[in-house]
């Protein structure tokens, strides 16, 4: 059962969409009574969060924005995509590469040591082009797994759903020495060296569903074209 700290930080999350959520939507989405719901609303007004009762059957809540607003708070997933955000925007080439770093090392300075560990982890490239969409969809687990191996310089065993029929049985984990993510036209690659092909490879990170334990400890190739962005 969550506790009432994390509770409430998953309802302010919500509330911070910026839209009405019904009482009972919340309790659904929490897993909590709709009489919770009514005392934790009450517990974050307590805190200075100012937020709205809109009348009705469900009897919605809206979180008002203002200058007199507390601090906001991010969950864990928050945290990583804020983190994921201004990382790359150290690498943009936009002329805001310098402020990125010093928001990103101001977030990292006030996470609670848990948190701080986990976007520690974080370390890819971008390679930026005009008129780049947003990512494909990657969860934020899976990038951490990701970018830990590459840290970590330990071979990852994976799955990978390549380009292959539907009712085909899953052949044995692919095995690679991973050696940079690298965002490029709105995909996350990894660049990795196949230990089963003896090749440089390029996979598509959101195609990956990588298996534990991972392998042993590599030493580092260098990367053809001098650079994993090169390379990509």
């Amino acid at each position: 059962m969550a506790t009432t700290t994390s509770r409430l930080l998953n309802l302010l999350s919500l509330l911070q969409t910026g839209r009405d959520w019904p009482g009972a939507v919340l309790a659904e989405r929490l897993e909590i009574s709709h009489r919770t719901v009514r005392r934790d609303i009450d517990r974050l007004r307590e805190m200075g969060y100012r937020i709205r009762t809109t009348m009705g059957p469900d009897g919605g809540y809206r979180l008002d924005a203002g200058t007199e607003l507390p601090p906001l708070l991010f969950d864990d997933e928050q945290v990583v995509a804020l983190t994921v955000a201004l990382q790359a925007a150290t690498m943009t080439g936009a002329g805001i590469e310098e402020a990125a770093l010093r928001a990103l090392t101001a977030v990292r300075q006030v996470l609670p040591p848990r948190l701080r560990h986990q976007v520690g982890r974080l370390s890819f490239e971008a390679v930026p082009r005009p008129g780049d969409g947003p990512a494909a969809s990657l969860s934020p687990r899976l990038l951490l797994t990701l970018s830990h191996a590459v840290r970590a310089r330990e071979v990852l065993r994976f799955d990978y759903a390549a380009h292959r029929p539907a009712d085909r049985e899953p052949g044995p984990p692919r095995r690679a020495e991973p050696h940079h993510l690298v965002t490029s036209h709105g995909r996350w690659y990894l660049v990795a060296w196949d230990l089963d092909h003896d090749d440089w490879r390029l996979f598509r990170a959101d195609r990956m569903s990588p298996r534990t334990p991972t392998g042993p400890r590599f030493v580092p190739r260098e990367v053809p074209g001098g650079s994993a962005r090169d390379f990509v």
